[in-house]
């Protein structure tokens, strides 16, 4: 089996994330062709993992964007389309990773003759994408994807709601590579060392830096917190959020907190940073779609405070396997904080629990192997 992997973005998100794993296991069998250029095709080759930038042209359709909007950009993409399908030619499928791909791929899939399959990373609501983007999601799915594979229940939950198929879906977790998140004593010291933290209770905030994941209201619970409790954020600004990365800076400054954030940046070595904390939290204001620095972090053996909405309900079990607060809640996350600093015994024994289940749970290579058959299954129907 031979798979054309369509992914918009050259950086490095959950989603591309995702997406690599998953290239590994095909290696040689697949191309993945990116709209843009950067660290996820320099990650790809590191892998020996075919790769090809289709287009240098910006794709100008954000998740807001009304219908005009998103058809008069998409006549200017007709070089793109074109280099698509004279590529899946050459493979059996078409495996869409986001939905600019998705809505390239849906057309280059009904003009090629290749099946389509659809893995939606993104709950599908007013939070994320403006009505007439819903519209064509499940419109151009329902017409010709072959399979939409949803990331969590949450997201599948999602898409049906908007109008899609119910039978065109099936939920498969992100997969993870357990032994990649062994932690290390000597290398947690080591950083913590090196980031002047080694006194101090550190809280870790793993994501882009970008409204909906609620850095601020991190921020806002550490000023109620001793003032032994730091916090280090890793991720950088992606899609022209770089105004709230300075809101960040100017909200730490307002609330006296300069001695006690760190703002990190993009890191690759996530899980060093991951262990040099004694807590990870996980703040997004609206649903997420799956919530793949949670399953890290439990990988990590670090606690976790995660917000309760979207698919985060499906990877946390209140108290057993980490603490759930109400989006945007500062109380709420305040108080877990200071539970997880005041009871370390407790945090320790919810880590441990939270690591046995994520190992059992969202092992890569059974993922693999799932979405394996669920692709040998819609070949074997198109026949």
């Amino acid at each position: 089996m031979n798979i054309l992997f369509l992914d918009q973005s050259g950086k490095l998100g959950g989603a591309e994330l995702s997406l690599l794993d998953l290239a590994i296991f095909y290696q040689q069998n697949a191309l993945v062709g990116l709209f843009a250029d950067g660290t996820f095709r320099q990650q790809l080759e590191q892998y020996k993992i075919p790769v090809e930038v289709l287009t240098q042209k910006s794709i100008n359709i954000s998740k807001d964007s009304n219908l005009i909007q998103g058809l008069s950009s998409s006549f200017s993409l007709i070089p793109l389309l074109v280099n698509i399908i004279k590529l899946a030619q050459n493979y059996d499928l078409i495996y869409a990773n986001t939905q600019k791909a998705f809505v390239m791929g849906a057309i280059a899939s009904f003009l090629s003759h290749r099946p389509l399959v659809y893995h939606l990373r993104d709950i599908i609501s007013d939070e994320h994408f403006s009505a007439a983007n819903q519209r064509i999601i499940t419109t151009l799915a329902n017409q010709f994807a072959s399979l939409v594979i949803a990331n969590s229940q949450a997201t599948q939950r999602s898409f049906i709601e908007a109008g899609g198929r119910p039978e065109l879906t099936t939920v498969v977790y992100n997969g993870f590579e357990v032994k990649h998140y062994q932690s290390h004593p000597l290398g947690r010291n080591r950083r913590r060392k090196e980031l002047g933290l080694e006194q101090q209770f550190v809280i870790g905030h793993f994501s882009r830096l970008s409204p909906w994941k609620g850095q601020h209201i991190l921020l806002e619970a550490l000023a109620h917190c001793p003032d032994n409790i730091t916090a280090i954020f890793v991720g950088d600004a992606l899609f022209g959020e770089q105004e709230y990365v300075k809101q960040l800076h100017q909200k730490v400054a307002e609330l006296g907190l300069e001695k006690r954030v760190k703002f990190l940046g993009f890191q690759s070595d996530v899980v060093s940073f991951m262990n040099a904390c004694d807590l990870i939290a996980h703040t997004s204001t609206a649903p997420e779609p799956f919530g793949r620095v949670i399953i890290e972090a439990m990988l990590c053996q670090r606690p976790v405070i995660a917000t309760a909405a979207g698919g985060v309900i499906e990877l946390v079990k209140e108290g057993k396997t980490g603490w759930l607060v109400e989006p945007g809640n500062v109380q709420q996350l305040t108080e877990a904080i200071i539970n997880c600093w005041q009871n370390p015994q407790l945090a320790t024994q919810v880590a441990q629990q939270a690591q046995q289940e994520a190992c059992e749970r969202f092992q890569l290579n059974r993922i693999q192997q799932q979405i394996d058959r669920l692709l040998h299954q819609v070949l074997s129907e198109k026949g």
